[in-house]
């Protein structure tokens, strides 16, 4: 039977399904109520204009739940067996459903490493950190605690009313770190749990790029498929006011940095080989830590800062499917397969692959 490919809807859901779709695939979008209509109305798979007329959508099948978290139910787990799902992860999988809902409680072959996910949070253990430490990646440097602080630098601390978004701050010294954090707390912004768990790390100024990243198994090769930056509000309202304005609005008004959307872009050619040996070490040393190391999508998020030579430090990891449907629309998969290719479908064509070499465990946890 073949396979099904599924995904949480939200967050990358779309650029998973037309990637199945290109390659031949049913797909299933797990939806939550109040949140549907996309996948069950705009790109829901019909024909157009009726019997007769052109498929469009790329959404097959929805299976609608009351609550993410209730699709490791048994009776949702049998719904997706039957249709022979393979699960491509994303960030909101792991949000709504956790690590041990995952780990423990999800039958279904997920593609990619499912024991890599909860290396992202800073908190747990063999996190990103260490992992960038392993591998000889260059990161901020962490700053221990509040009274260490001896230069600009970043507070990452959970929202108070979405713990997976983060309420950033900077601050230059242990008294601004007190007075910042004190207004976000009688704001409601943060919670003192939250502020205690924080990371604060060395703000690093330079060029943003997210360097989006499929290492393939069965191919033993690493690939670029594609380069973005972020929008984020409120911060890029703030940096287009001039500069007195701005001084203006920080008086009612702090910055955040909540992810809205993202920017294609593309990098200097010459810093190409940089991208790929980061890329590379990353692979080796997650490789030496995690059984089966990293399958599929990854990206390193950070800045190139000139320091004599132009040298990128990566300041976040992501190890499950990009959020940036855009990548596509970047050179990077041209040059490789001689035709745009998305994230969707590279996922979409490892798996046709794995399945024409009977390697699907090779690709899936």
């Amino acid at each position: 039977m073949k396979h099904t490919i599924s995904t949480l809807g939200s967050h990358s859901a779309l650029d998973v399904c037309e990637g199945a779709k290109k390659e031949g695939f049913d797909t299933l979008v797990v939806a939550q109520k109040g949140r549907e209509k996309t996948y069950l109305g705009h790109y829901k798979t019909r024909k157009q204009g009726g019997k007769g007329g052109k498929e469009i959508g790329v959404v097959d099948e929805v299976l609608l739940l009351e609550k993410f978290n209730e699709i490791i139910k048994p009776s949702n787990i049998e719904f997706m067996k039957k249709r022979n799902c393979i699960f491509v992860p994303n960030r909101s999988f792991a949000v709504y459903v956790g690590y041990d809902g995952i780990e423990n409680n999800f039958d279904i072959p997920i593609f990619g490493n499912k024991y890599l996910l909860k290396a992202e949070e800073r908190d747990a253990e063999k996190n990103q950190y260490y992992l960038m430490e392993k591998s000889g990646v260059k990161f901020p440097k962490r700053i221990s605690s509040p009274d260490k602080i001896d230069r600009l630098v970043i507070v990452k601390v959970s929202e108070a009313q979405r713990s997976y978004e983060r309420a950033f701050f900077l601050a230059r010294t242990p008294e601004e770190y007190e007075q910042k954090s004190n207004e976000m707390l009688k704001q409601g912004k943060i919670t003192q749990d939250g502020l205690a768990k924080a990371v604060i790390e060395e703000y690093i100024i330079g060029a943003h790029f997210n360097l989006n990243f499929f290492y393939s198994p069965l191919n033993e090769e690493l690939e670029l498929l594609g380069i973005d930056t972020r929008r984020q509000t409120n911060i890029d309202g703030f940096l287009r006011m001039p500069a007195d304005q701005q001084l203006e609005l920080l008086k009612m008004q702090q910055p955040s940095t909540i992810e809205v959307g993202h920017i294609a872009c593309t990098l200097r050619e010459s810093l190409l080989e940089q991208a790929f040996e980061i890329g590379e070490k990353f692979i080796r040393g997650v490789q030496k830590e995690y059984k089966q190391g990293i399958v599929g999508p990854f990206a390193l998020q950070g800045a190139f800062v000139e320091d004599g030579k132009e040298e990128f430090v990566c300041f976040d990891v992501s190890l499950r499917m990009p959020g940036s449907p855009g990548t596509r629309f970047t050179p990077y998969s041209e040059y490789l397969y001689r035709e745009s290719i998305s994230f969707g479908r590279r996922i979409a064509m490892e798996i046709k692959q794995a399945e024409k070499e009977k390697k699907i465990d090779k690709i899936t946890t």
